[in-house]
């Protein structure tokens, strides 16, 4: 877990900050998404109380608190499920997605994912967003590969 104290500056005579706008501004590693879900958890305090909206908003001399729980690694298992690969080298790879494969597990379809079998096809895939899991940027168009 880390914790991130913040004190707000004299910001004179104009009007509070949005909580989450705020934080996105001072804390450039998280994402504005990822700070709102750290609100709806429960891990946002202001002046010691639990800040339950992001759409409190901060006033000077305020003292926000931040609890960052630590990543989280999915049980994810690896399917030989074929994949049509269109491109690949050490740090990249380009799957022809067919229309209704599932990309992430979720409830209601835990396997048979791409996810799934690109774990099965390479070793090494980057986490995101506060949770080990595989960073997949979505859709080229399909005039890129003609």
């Amino acid at each position: 877990m880390t914790n991130i104290t913040l004190q707000l500056e004299e910001k004179g005579d104009e009007g509070g900050d949005r909580i989450d706008r705020y934080l996105a501004q001072q804390l450039p590693d998280l994402s504005r998404s990822r700070i709102q879900q750290l609100i709806e958890q429960g891990n946002v305090q202001v002046n010691g109380t639990v800040c339950t909206s992001k759409k409190t908003t901060v006033q000077s001399g305020d003292q926000i608190s931040l609890a960052i729980p630590e990543a989280k690694p999915l049980d994810l298992q690896p399917e030989a499920i074929p994949l049509d690969i269109l491109y690949e080298d050490d740090t990249l790879i380009i799957v022809n997605k067919p229309a209704g494969l599932v990309v992430h597990p979720a409830a209601g379809h835990e396997n048979g994912t791409l996810v799934n079998a690109l774990l099965a096809h390479c070793q090494n895939l980057a986490g995101i967003g506060g949770v080990q899991r595989p960073g997949i940027v979505h859709r080229f168009p399909a005039r890129f590969w003609q």
